[in-house]
Protein backbone atom coordinates (compact mmCIF):
# COMPACT_ATOMS: atom_id res chain seq x y z
CA UNK A 1 0.00 0.00 0.00
CA UNK A 2 1.09 3.61 -0.46
CA UNK A 3 3.02 5.34 2.31
CA UNK A 4 0.43 6.99 4.58
CA UNK A 5 3.06 8.58 6.81
CA UNK A 6 4.85 10.67 4.22
CA UNK A 7 2.09 12.31 2.21
CA UNK A 8 2.85 15.06 -0.29
CA UNK A 9 1.37 18.50 0.33
CA UNK A 10 -1.31 17.97 -2.33
CA UNK A 11 -2.48 14.78 -0.60
CA UNK A 12 -3.06 16.69 2.62
CA UNK A 13 -4.94 19.42 0.75
CA UNK A 14 -7.29 16.88 -0.84
CA UNK A 15 -8.15 15.19 2.43
CA UNK A 16 -8.72 18.52 4.17
CA UNK A 17 -10.74 20.01 1.29
CA UNK A 18 -14.22 19.12 2.64
CA UNK A 19 -15.19 17.17 -0.46
CA UNK A 20 -13.28 19.43 -2.87
CA UNK A 21 -14.81 22.61 -1.50
CA UNK A 22 -11.65 24.02 0.06
CA UNK A 23 -11.92 27.75 0.58
CA UNK A 24 -12.89 28.44 -3.03
CA UNK A 25 -15.92 30.51 -2.01
CA UNK A 26 -13.70 32.79 0.06
CA UNK A 27 -11.09 32.99 -2.71
CA UNK A 28 -13.71 34.15 -5.17
CA UNK A 29 -14.80 36.94 -2.83
CA UNK A 30 -11.25 38.33 -2.48
CA UNK A 31 -11.16 41.33 -4.83
CA UNK A 32 -7.61 42.37 -3.91
CA UNK A 33 -6.02 39.81 -6.24
CA UNK A 34 -6.96 38.02 -9.42
CA UNK A 35 -5.57 34.82 -7.93
CA UNK A 36 -7.13 32.33 -5.56
CA UNK A 37 -5.61 30.96 -2.37
CA UNK A 38 -2.65 28.63 -2.80
CA UNK A 39 -4.37 25.47 -1.54
CA UNK A 40 -7.38 26.23 -3.73
CA UNK A 41 -5.22 26.12 -6.86
CA UNK A 42 -5.02 22.34 -6.28
CA UNK A 43 -8.68 21.92 -5.37
CA UNK A 44 -10.04 23.93 -8.29
CA UNK A 45 -8.48 21.48 -10.76
CA UNK A 46 -11.10 18.91 -9.79
CA UNK A 47 -13.69 21.42 -10.97
CA UNK A 48 -12.05 21.50 -14.41
CA UNK A 49 -9.86 24.59 -14.06
CA UNK A 50 -6.24 25.68 -13.80
CA UNK A 51 -5.02 29.01 -12.50
CA UNK A 52 -2.55 30.54 -14.95
CA UNK A 53 -0.95 33.86 -15.70
CA UNK A 54 0.35 35.59 -18.82
CA UNK A 55 4.08 34.86 -18.73
CA UNK A 56 4.70 37.27 -21.61
CA UNK A 57 3.74 40.09 -19.24
CA UNK A 58 5.36 38.95 -16.02
CA UNK A 59 8.45 41.14 -16.32
CA UNK A 60 6.52 44.22 -17.42
CA UNK A 61 4.08 43.90 -14.51
CA UNK A 62 6.83 43.15 -12.01
CA UNK A 63 8.61 46.40 -13.00
CA UNK A 64 5.38 48.28 -12.32
CA UNK A 65 5.00 46.41 -9.01
CA UNK A 66 1.75 44.91 -10.21
CA UNK A 67 0.39 41.49 -9.40
CA UNK A 68 0.76 38.88 -12.13
CA UNK A 69 -2.01 38.89 -14.74
CA UNK A 70 -3.87 35.88 -13.37
CA UNK A 71 -6.49 34.12 -15.45
CA UNK A 72 -8.07 30.68 -15.54
CA UNK A 73 -8.39 27.89 -18.08
CA UNK A 74 -11.58 25.83 -18.03
CA UNK A 75 -11.98 22.44 -19.74
CA UNK A 76 -15.24 20.67 -20.60
CA UNK A 77 -16.22 17.05 -20.05
CA UNK A 78 -17.14 15.59 -23.44
CA UNK A 79 -16.74 11.79 -23.41
CA UNK A 80 -15.47 10.64 -26.79
CA UNK A 81 -15.32 14.23 -28.03
CA UNK A 82 -18.96 14.59 -29.12
CA UNK A 83 -20.76 17.93 -28.99
CA UNK A 84 -24.09 18.81 -30.54
CA UNK A 85 -24.56 21.81 -32.83
CA UNK A 86 -26.63 23.55 -30.15
CA UNK A 87 -23.91 23.11 -27.55
CA UNK A 88 -21.22 24.26 -30.00
CA UNK A 89 -23.16 27.47 -30.59
CA UNK A 90 -23.36 27.99 -26.82
CA UNK A 91 -19.61 27.36 -26.42
CA UNK A 92 -18.91 30.00 -29.08
CA UNK A 93 -21.01 32.57 -27.27
CA UNK A 94 -19.49 31.77 -23.89
CA UNK A 95 -15.95 31.92 -25.28
CA UNK A 96 -16.65 35.33 -26.81
CA UNK A 97 -18.23 36.74 -23.66
CA UNK A 98 -15.89 35.37 -21.00
CA UNK A 99 -12.51 34.28 -22.43
CA UNK A 100 -10.01 35.15 -25.15
CA UNK A 101 -12.56 33.94 -27.69
CA UNK A 102 -10.30 31.16 -28.94
CA UNK A 103 -11.64 27.62 -28.52
CA UNK A 104 -8.85 25.10 -27.99
CA UNK A 105 -9.42 21.47 -29.00
CA UNK A 106 -7.30 19.27 -26.76
CA UNK A 107 -5.56 15.95 -27.37
CA UNK A 108 -8.22 14.32 -25.18
CA UNK A 109 -11.06 15.25 -27.51
CA UNK A 110 -12.52 18.08 -25.52
CA UNK A 111 -12.31 21.86 -25.60
CA UNK A 112 -10.91 24.41 -23.21
CA UNK A 113 -11.15 28.16 -22.91
CA UNK A 114 -8.29 30.37 -21.73
CA UNK A 115 -8.14 33.84 -20.26
CA UNK A 116 -11.07 33.80 -17.82
CA UNK A 117 -10.63 36.34 -15.06
CA UNK A 118 -11.74 35.27 -11.59
CA UNK A 119 -15.03 37.17 -11.65
CA UNK A 120 -16.00 35.43 -14.91
CA UNK A 121 -15.63 31.84 -13.66
CA UNK A 122 -19.05 31.50 -12.07
CA UNK A 123 -20.93 33.16 -14.97
CA UNK A 124 -19.05 30.90 -17.39
CA UNK A 125 -19.95 27.71 -15.52
CA UNK A 126 -23.55 28.81 -15.14
CA UNK A 127 -23.75 29.46 -18.87
CA UNK A 128 -22.25 26.07 -19.58
CA UNK A 129 -24.76 24.46 -17.24
CA UNK A 130 -27.66 26.15 -19.02
CA UNK A 131 -26.32 24.57 -22.23
CA UNK A 132 -26.10 21.19 -20.46
CA UNK A 133 -22.31 21.28 -20.39
CA UNK A 134 -19.98 20.92 -17.40
CA UNK A 135 -16.31 20.83 -16.45
CA UNK A 136 -16.55 18.28 -13.63
CA UNK A 137 -13.52 16.00 -13.25
CA UNK A 138 -11.63 17.18 -16.33
CA UNK A 139 -8.51 18.06 -14.34
CA UNK A 140 -7.09 16.95 -11.01
CA UNK A 141 -6.25 13.54 -9.52
CA UNK A 142 -9.25 11.78 -10.96
CA UNK A 143 -10.41 10.07 -14.13
CA UNK A 144 -10.39 12.70 -16.85
CA UNK A 145 -12.19 13.00 -20.20
CA UNK A 146 -12.53 9.54 -21.74
CA UNK A 147 -11.28 9.45 -25.34
CA UNK A 148 -12.45 7.13 -28.12
CA UNK A 149 -11.68 6.43 -31.77
CA UNK A 150 -13.46 9.37 -33.30
CA UNK A 151 -14.54 8.56 -36.85
CA UNK A 152 -17.76 6.54 -37.21
CA UNK A 153 -16.41 5.25 -40.51
CA UNK A 154 -13.88 3.11 -38.65
CA UNK A 155 -16.47 0.39 -37.95
CA UNK A 156 -20.14 -0.37 -38.68
CA UNK A 157 -20.57 -0.76 -34.90
CA UNK A 158 -18.67 2.41 -33.98
CA UNK A 159 -21.68 3.72 -32.03
CA UNK A 160 -21.72 0.63 -29.81
CA UNK A 161 -18.04 1.05 -28.93
CA UNK A 162 -18.34 4.83 -28.65
CA UNK A 163 -21.10 4.46 -26.05
CA UNK A 164 -18.55 3.06 -23.61
CA UNK A 165 -16.91 6.50 -23.30
CA UNK A 166 -20.02 7.91 -21.67
CA UNK A 167 -20.60 4.78 -19.56
CA UNK A 168 -17.05 4.92 -18.20
CA UNK A 169 -17.25 8.66 -17.58
CA UNK A 170 -20.44 8.26 -15.55
CA UNK A 171 -19.09 5.24 -13.65
CA UNK A 172 -16.02 7.14 -12.48
CA UNK A 173 -17.61 10.47 -11.58
CA UNK A 174 -16.92 11.78 -8.06
CA UNK A 175 -19.85 11.82 -5.62
CA UNK A 176 -19.19 15.23 -4.06
CA UNK A 177 -21.72 17.98 -4.76
CA UNK A 178 -19.15 20.74 -4.32
CA UNK A 179 -19.24 21.74 -8.00
CA UNK A 180 -22.98 22.39 -7.85
CA UNK A 181 -22.82 24.25 -4.55
CA UNK A 182 -19.94 26.55 -5.45
CA UNK A 183 -20.73 27.35 -9.07
CA UNK A 184 -24.46 26.73 -9.47
CA UNK A 185 -25.70 27.96 -6.08
CA UNK A 186 -27.07 24.62 -4.90
CA UNK A 187 -27.79 24.70 -1.20
CA UNK A 188 -25.42 22.78 1.03
CA UNK A 189 -27.55 20.50 3.20
CA UNK A 190 -26.19 19.38 6.56
CA UNK A 191 -26.85 15.67 6.00
CA UNK A 192 -25.53 15.73 2.43
CA UNK A 193 -22.37 14.03 3.68
CA UNK A 194 -24.29 10.76 3.65
CA UNK A 195 -25.00 11.23 -0.07
CA UNK A 196 -21.36 12.04 -0.74
CA UNK A 197 -19.83 8.82 0.52
CA UNK A 198 -17.56 7.87 -2.36
CA UNK A 199 -16.46 4.22 -2.35
CA UNK A 200 -14.15 4.79 -5.32
CA UNK A 201 -12.33 8.01 -4.52
CA UNK A 202 -13.01 8.16 -0.76
CA UNK A 203 -11.61 11.47 0.53
CA UNK A 204 -8.17 10.87 -1.04
CA UNK A 205 -9.04 10.64 -4.70
CA UNK A 206 -6.27 9.17 -6.86
CA UNK A 207 -2.54 9.73 -6.34
CA UNK A 208 -2.36 11.41 -9.75
CA UNK A 209 -4.41 12.10 -12.87
CA UNK A 210 -5.90 9.13 -14.71
CA UNK A 211 -6.56 8.85 -18.44
CA UNK A 212 -8.67 6.27 -20.28
CA UNK A 213 -8.94 5.72 -24.03
CA UNK A 214 -10.85 3.38 -26.34
CA UNK A 215 -9.47 2.30 -29.72
CA UNK A 216 -11.03 0.52 -32.68
CA UNK A 217 -8.32 -1.28 -34.67
CA UNK A 218 -6.78 -0.91 -37.15
CA UNK A 219 -6.68 2.86 -36.42
CA UNK A 220 -4.81 3.84 -33.26
CA UNK A 221 -5.87 7.48 -33.57
CA UNK A 222 -6.29 7.81 -29.79
CA UNK A 223 -2.71 6.64 -29.07
CA UNK A 224 -4.21 3.94 -26.89
CA UNK A 225 -0.96 2.88 -25.20
CA UNK A 226 -0.26 6.37 -23.86
CA UNK A 227 -3.28 6.09 -21.53
CA UNK A 228 -3.24 4.86 -17.94
CA UNK A 229 -5.89 2.41 -19.09
CA UNK A 230 -6.71 1.55 -22.69
CA UNK A 231 -9.52 -0.52 -24.17
CA UNK A 232 -8.86 -2.14 -27.54
CA UNK A 233 -12.12 -3.17 -29.19
CA UNK A 234 -12.11 -6.71 -30.53
CA UNK A 235 -14.59 -6.87 -33.39
CA UNK A 236 -15.30 -9.97 -35.47
CA UNK A 237 -17.81 -10.01 -38.32
CA UNK A 238 -19.13 -6.66 -37.16
CA UNK A 239 -19.81 -8.00 -33.68
CA UNK A 240 -18.17 -6.58 -30.55
CA UNK A 241 -16.60 -9.52 -28.73
CA UNK A 242 -15.15 -7.44 -25.89
CA UNK A 243 -11.99 -5.47 -25.16
CA UNK A 244 -8.33 -6.14 -24.61
CA UNK A 245 -7.28 -4.12 -21.56
CA UNK A 246 -3.95 -2.29 -21.46
CA UNK A 247 -2.61 -0.52 -18.37
CA UNK A 248 0.36 1.61 -17.40
CA UNK A 249 0.73 4.08 -20.24
CA UNK A 250 1.91 7.61 -19.54
CA UNK A 251 4.43 10.00 -21.10
CA UNK A 252 5.30 12.66 -18.53
CA UNK A 253 8.92 12.84 -17.43
CA UNK A 254 11.12 15.37 -15.63
CA UNK A 255 14.39 16.68 -17.10
CA UNK A 256 17.30 15.45 -15.01
CA UNK A 257 15.25 12.97 -12.98
CA UNK A 258 16.21 9.46 -14.11
CA UNK A 259 13.48 7.93 -11.96
CA UNK A 260 10.85 9.35 -14.31
CA UNK A 261 10.20 7.90 -17.75
CA UNK A 262 7.71 7.57 -20.55
CA UNK A 263 5.96 4.22 -20.81
CA UNK A 264 3.49 2.57 -23.17
CA UNK A 265 0.68 0.47 -21.75
CA UNK A 266 0.89 -3.31 -21.28
CA UNK A 267 -2.00 -5.53 -22.36
CA UNK A 268 -3.00 -7.63 -19.33
CA UNK A 269 -5.98 -9.53 -20.70
CA UNK A 270 -9.41 -9.56 -22.31
CA UNK A 271 -12.93 -9.05 -20.94
CA UNK A 272 -15.95 -10.16 -22.94
CA UNK A 273 -18.97 -8.50 -21.35
CA UNK A 274 -19.88 -4.93 -20.49
CA UNK A 275 -20.23 -5.88 -16.83
CA UNK A 276 -16.72 -7.36 -16.73
CA UNK A 277 -15.18 -4.48 -18.67
CA UNK A 278 -16.63 -1.82 -16.37
CA UNK A 279 -15.83 -3.80 -13.24
CA UNK A 280 -12.22 -4.24 -14.37
CA UNK A 281 -11.85 -0.54 -15.09
CA UNK A 282 -13.28 0.35 -11.68
CA UNK A 283 -10.94 -2.01 -9.83
CA UNK A 284 -7.87 -0.88 -11.77
CA UNK A 285 -8.60 2.55 -10.30
CA UNK A 286 -8.99 1.15 -6.78
CA UNK A 287 -5.64 -0.63 -7.06
CA UNK A 288 -4.03 2.61 -8.17
CA UNK A 289 -5.83 4.43 -5.35
CA UNK A 290 -4.50 2.02 -2.73
CA UNK A 291 -1.03 1.22 -4.08
CA UNK A 292 -0.06 4.42 -5.91
CA UNK A 293 2.71 6.69 -4.67
CA UNK A 294 1.27 9.50 -2.54
CA UNK A 295 4.63 10.84 -1.39
CA UNK A 296 6.24 11.87 -4.70
CA UNK A 297 3.88 13.20 -7.35
CA UNK A 298 6.51 12.76 -10.03
CA UNK A 299 6.27 9.00 -9.42
CA UNK A 300 2.54 8.79 -8.80
CA UNK A 301 1.08 7.77 -12.17
CA UNK A 302 -0.21 4.24 -12.68
CA UNK A 303 2.85 3.31 -14.78
CA UNK A 304 5.06 3.51 -11.69
CA UNK A 305 2.57 1.54 -9.59
CA UNK A 306 2.50 -1.17 -12.26
CA UNK A 307 6.26 -1.41 -12.53
CA UNK A 308 6.73 -1.39 -8.76
CA UNK A 309 4.19 -4.18 -8.24
CA UNK A 310 5.03 -6.09 -11.41
CA UNK A 311 2.55 -6.78 -14.20
CA UNK A 312 1.55 -10.24 -12.94
CA UNK A 313 1.01 -9.08 -9.35
CA UNK A 314 -0.95 -6.05 -10.56
CA UNK A 315 -3.24 -8.19 -12.71
CA UNK A 316 -3.75 -10.66 -9.87
CA UNK A 317 -4.72 -7.84 -7.50
CA UNK A 318 -7.24 -6.54 -10.02
CA UNK A 319 -8.66 -10.04 -10.52
CA UNK A 320 -8.93 -10.55 -6.76
CA UNK A 321 -11.00 -7.39 -6.51
CA UNK A 322 -13.21 -8.12 -9.53
CA UNK A 323 -13.80 -11.74 -8.56
CA UNK A 324 -12.99 -13.10 -12.01
CA UNK A 325 -9.90 -13.77 -14.12
CA UNK A 326 -9.20 -11.88 -17.30
CA UNK A 327 -9.05 -14.01 -20.41
CA UNK A 328 -6.00 -14.19 -22.64
CA UNK A 329 -5.71 -11.14 -24.88
CA UNK A 330 -7.25 -11.49 -28.37
CA UNK A 331 -5.32 -10.77 -31.58
CA UNK A 332 -5.56 -7.27 -33.08
CA UNK A 333 -3.54 -5.08 -35.43
CA UNK A 334 -2.93 -1.35 -35.72
CA UNK A 335 -1.71 -0.05 -39.06
CA UNK A 336 -2.28 3.70 -38.77
CA UNK A 337 -3.14 6.52 -36.35
CA UNK A 338 -4.11 9.42 -38.56
CA UNK A 339 -7.36 11.29 -38.95
CA UNK A 340 -9.45 10.59 -42.06
CA UNK A 341 -9.57 14.00 -43.75
CA UNK A 342 -12.32 15.03 -46.14
CA UNK A 343 -15.77 13.58 -46.74
CA UNK A 344 -16.40 9.95 -45.76
CA UNK A 345 -19.60 7.98 -45.34
CA UNK A 346 -20.22 5.44 -42.60
CA UNK A 347 -21.92 2.07 -42.95
CA UNK A 348 -25.30 3.64 -42.25
CA UNK A 349 -24.94 6.12 -45.13
CA UNK A 350 -24.32 9.18 -42.93
CA UNK A 351 -21.63 11.66 -44.01
CA UNK A 352 -18.67 13.04 -42.03
CA UNK A 353 -16.17 15.74 -42.99
CA UNK A 354 -12.84 15.89 -41.14
CA UNK A 355 -11.14 19.27 -41.35
CA UNK A 356 -7.63 20.25 -40.37
CA UNK A 357 -7.32 22.59 -37.38
CA UNK A 358 -3.70 23.41 -36.68
CA UNK A 359 -2.90 22.57 -33.05
CA UNK A 360 -6.62 22.61 -32.28
CA UNK A 361 -6.98 26.41 -32.23
CA UNK A 362 -10.44 27.45 -33.43
CA UNK A 363 -10.39 31.15 -34.30
CA UNK A 364 -10.76 33.60 -37.14
CA UNK A 365 -7.46 35.01 -38.38
CA UNK A 366 -6.04 36.64 -41.50
CA UNK A 367 -5.78 33.25 -43.24
CA UNK A 368 -9.15 31.68 -42.60
CA UNK A 369 -12.43 32.45 -40.77
CA UNK A 370 -12.54 29.00 -39.18
CA UNK A 371 -14.62 29.88 -36.14
CA UNK A 372 -17.23 31.71 -38.20
CA UNK A 373 -17.44 28.85 -40.68
CA UNK A 374 -18.07 26.24 -38.00
CA UNK A 375 -20.65 28.45 -36.37
CA UNK A 376 -22.49 28.74 -39.68
CA UNK A 377 -22.44 24.96 -40.04
CA UNK A 378 -23.85 24.59 -36.52
CA UNK A 379 -26.62 27.11 -37.18
CA UNK A 380 -27.98 24.98 -40.01
CA UNK A 381 -28.97 22.35 -37.45
CA UNK A 382 -27.92 19.73 -40.00
CA UNK A 383 -24.69 18.55 -38.35
CA UNK A 384 -23.03 17.83 -35.03
CA UNK A 385 -19.31 17.76 -34.19
CA UNK A 386 -16.68 15.29 -33.03
CA UNK A 387 -13.20 16.19 -31.81
CA UNK A 388 -10.26 13.95 -32.59
CA UNK A 389 -7.25 13.06 -30.45
CA UNK A 390 -5.13 14.84 -33.05
CA UNK A 391 -6.85 18.15 -32.22
CA UNK A 392 -9.00 18.21 -35.35
CA UNK A 393 -12.76 18.33 -35.85
CA UNK A 394 -15.22 16.09 -37.66
CA UNK A 395 -18.44 17.66 -38.91
CA UNK A 396 -20.68 14.71 -38.12
CA UNK A 397 -24.12 13.21 -38.65
CA UNK A 398 -24.76 14.86 -42.02
CA UNK A 399 -27.66 13.27 -43.89
CA UNK A 400 -27.18 12.58 -47.58
CA UNK A 401 -29.78 15.23 -48.47
CA UNK A 402 -27.93 17.85 -46.38
CA UNK A 403 -24.39 17.18 -47.56
CA UNK A 404 -24.49 19.71 -50.40
CA UNK A 405 -25.62 22.51 -48.07
CA UNK A 406 -22.83 21.80 -45.57
CA UNK A 407 -20.28 21.45 -48.36
CA UNK A 408 -21.31 24.84 -49.76
CA UNK A 409 -20.53 26.49 -46.42
CA UNK A 410 -17.16 24.73 -46.25
CA UNK A 411 -16.31 25.85 -49.77
CA UNK A 412 -17.50 29.41 -49.19
CA UNK A 413 -15.22 29.80 -46.17
CA UNK A 414 -12.40 27.91 -47.93
CA UNK A 415 -12.33 25.19 -45.27
CA UNK A 416 -11.95 22.45 -47.86
CA UNK A 417 -9.20 24.38 -49.62
CA UNK A 418 -7.46 24.95 -46.28
CA UNK A 419 -7.62 21.26 -45.35
CA UNK A 420 -6.47 19.98 -48.74
CA UNK A 421 -3.61 22.50 -48.93
CA UNK A 422 -2.06 21.42 -45.61
CA UNK A 423 0.97 19.18 -46.06
CA UNK A 424 1.08 15.60 -44.82
CA UNK A 425 3.57 16.64 -42.15
CA UNK A 426 1.41 19.50 -40.93
CA UNK A 427 -1.69 17.31 -40.78
CA UNK A 428 0.23 14.74 -38.71
CA UNK A 429 1.60 17.28 -36.22
CA UNK A 430 0.31 18.38 -32.83
CA UNK A 431 1.69 20.75 -30.20
CA UNK A 432 0.78 21.64 -26.64
CA UNK A 433 -0.33 25.09 -25.49
CA UNK A 434 2.98 25.89 -23.71
CA UNK A 435 3.78 29.61 -23.45
CA UNK A 436 2.47 32.06 -22.47
CA UNK A 437 -0.09 30.44 -20.14
CA UNK A 438 1.31 27.06 -19.08
CA UNK A 439 3.36 27.50 -15.88
CA UNK A 440 5.46 24.40 -16.69
CA UNK A 441 6.54 25.44 -20.19
CA UNK A 442 10.28 25.86 -20.77
CA UNK A 443 9.89 26.65 -24.48
CA UNK A 444 7.22 27.47 -27.03
CA UNK A 445 4.73 24.91 -28.36
CA UNK A 446 1.69 25.80 -30.45
CA UNK A 447 2.93 29.33 -31.21
CA UNK A 448 6.18 28.01 -32.72
CA UNK A 449 5.34 24.66 -34.30
CA UNK A 450 3.59 26.08 -37.43
CA UNK A 451 6.58 28.19 -38.46
CA UNK A 452 9.02 25.36 -37.76
CA UNK A 453 6.99 23.09 -40.04
CA UNK A 454 7.14 25.77 -42.73
CA UNK A 455 10.93 25.49 -42.51
CA UNK A 456 10.91 21.68 -42.48
CA UNK A 457 8.57 21.22 -45.46
CA UNK A 458 11.21 22.29 -48.06
CA UNK A 459 13.62 19.71 -46.61
CA UNK A 460 11.10 16.95 -47.20
CA UNK A 461 10.41 18.22 -50.72
CA UNK A 462 14.15 18.32 -51.38
CA UNK A 463 14.32 14.54 -50.89
CA UNK A 464 10.89 13.77 -52.44
CA UNK A 465 9.53 12.85 -49.00
CA UNK A 466 6.69 15.37 -48.82
CA UNK A 467 4.03 12.64 -49.24
CA UNK A 468 5.34 10.60 -46.30
CA UNK A 469 2.99 10.31 -43.31
CA UNK A 470 5.57 11.27 -40.71
CA UNK A 471 4.13 11.90 -37.24
CA UNK A 472 5.77 14.90 -35.55
CA UNK A 473 4.90 16.44 -32.19
CA UNK A 474 6.14 19.20 -29.90
CA UNK A 475 5.81 20.07 -26.22
CA UNK A 476 7.22 23.02 -24.33
CA UNK A 477 8.29 20.82 -21.42
CA UNK A 478 8.88 17.12 -20.66
CA UNK A 479 5.32 16.61 -19.36
CA UNK A 480 4.41 15.24 -22.78
CA UNK A 481 0.90 16.67 -23.22
CA UNK A 482 1.16 16.47 -27.03
CA UNK A 483 2.53 12.91 -26.80
CA UNK A 484 5.99 13.72 -28.28
CA UNK A 485 7.60 10.51 -27.00
CA UNK A 486 5.14 8.46 -29.05
CA UNK A 487 5.95 10.32 -32.29
CA UNK A 488 8.30 9.43 -35.12
CA UNK A 489 9.88 12.85 -34.56
CA UNK A 490 9.42 14.46 -31.16
CA UNK A 491 10.52 17.86 -29.88
CA UNK A 492 10.65 18.43 -26.11
CA UNK A 493 11.42 21.91 -24.81
CA UNK A 494 14.43 22.38 -22.55
CA UNK A 495 14.82 26.19 -22.53
CA UNK A 496 13.62 29.18 -24.59
CA UNK A 497 14.24 28.26 -28.23
CA UNK A 498 15.83 24.90 -27.35
CA UNK A 499 14.45 21.38 -27.82
CA UNK A 500 15.54 17.80 -27.40
CA UNK A 501 15.10 15.87 -30.64
CA UNK A 502 13.65 12.36 -30.33
CA UNK A 503 13.43 9.85 -33.20
CA UNK A 504 12.58 6.20 -33.73
CA UNK A 505 8.97 5.92 -32.61
CA UNK A 506 6.83 3.85 -34.97
CA UNK A 507 4.00 5.07 -37.17
CA UNK A 508 1.39 2.96 -35.37
CA UNK A 509 2.03 4.15 -31.81
CA UNK A 510 3.37 0.87 -30.43
CA UNK A 511 6.98 1.96 -29.83
CA UNK A 512 8.40 4.96 -27.99
CA UNK A 513 11.05 7.10 -29.62
CA UNK A 514 14.56 7.72 -28.27
CA UNK A 515 16.50 10.88 -27.43
CA UNK A 516 18.78 11.62 -30.40
CA UNK A 517 20.14 15.15 -29.86
CA UNK A 518 19.85 17.51 -26.90
CA UNK A 519 18.92 21.21 -26.66
CA UNK A 520 18.94 22.14 -30.34
CA UNK A 521 18.00 25.57 -31.59
CA UNK A 522 16.13 25.94 -34.88
CA UNK A 523 19.28 25.93 -36.99
CA UNK A 524 20.42 22.78 -35.24
CA UNK A 525 17.03 21.12 -35.70
CA UNK A 526 16.96 21.85 -39.42
CA UNK A 527 20.54 20.66 -39.91
CA UNK A 528 19.87 17.39 -38.12
CA UNK A 529 16.63 16.77 -39.99
CA UNK A 530 18.30 17.56 -43.30
CA UNK A 531 20.87 14.83 -42.62
CA UNK A 532 18.24 12.37 -41.36
CA UNK A 533 15.95 12.89 -44.35
CA UNK A 534 18.83 12.49 -46.81
CA UNK A 535 19.92 9.24 -45.18
CA UNK A 536 16.32 8.04 -45.05
CA UNK A 537 15.90 8.75 -48.75
CA UNK A 538 19.06 6.84 -49.67
CA UNK A 539 18.99 3.92 -47.24
CA UNK A 540 15.35 3.07 -46.49
CA UNK A 541 13.98 -0.34 -47.39
CA UNK A 542 10.81 -0.78 -49.45
CA UNK A 543 7.82 0.95 -47.81
CA UNK A 544 9.82 1.52 -44.61
CA UNK A 545 8.41 4.38 -42.53
CA UNK A 546 10.66 7.11 -41.20
CA UNK A 547 10.12 5.88 -37.65
CA UNK A 548 11.08 2.31 -38.48
CA UNK A 549 14.08 3.47 -40.50
CA UNK A 550 15.41 5.78 -37.80
CA UNK A 551 14.89 3.08 -35.18
CA UNK A 552 16.79 0.52 -37.26
CA UNK A 553 19.57 2.92 -38.22
CA UNK A 554 20.15 4.95 -35.07
CA UNK A 555 18.55 3.12 -32.13
CA UNK A 556 18.63 -0.65 -32.59
CA UNK A 557 22.09 -0.52 -34.15
CA UNK A 558 23.58 1.17 -31.07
Amino acid sequence: MSDKNNLSAIEKIKVASDGLRGSIQQSLQDEITGAIREDDTAVIKFHGMYQQDDRDRREERAEKKLDRLYTFMIRLRLPGGFISAEKWIAANEIALDNSTGVIKITTRQTIQLHGLIKSKIRPTIKSFSEAKLDSIATCGDINRNVSCTSHPGESPIHAQVFAYADKISNLLMPKTKAYYEIWLDDEKIADKKEEEIDPLYQDRYLPRKFKIGIAIPPNNDVDIFTNDLGLIAIIENNELKGFNIAVGGGLSTTHGNAATYARLGTVIGFADTEEKVLKTIYEVLTVQRDFGNRSDRKLARLKYTLDKMGVDAFRQEVEKRTGFALEQARPYEFNQRSDRYGWLQNAQGVWYYTLFIENGRVLDDEKIALKTALLEVAKTGKANFLFTSNQNMIISDVADKDKAAINEILEHFKIIEHTEAASHLRKNSIACVALPTCPLALAEGQRYMPSLITSIEPLLAKYQLDKEDIIMRMTGCPNGCARPYAAEIGFVGTAPGKYNLHIGGDNEGERLNTLYKESLDEAGILAELDNLFETFKNERTSKESFGDFSFRKYVAAN
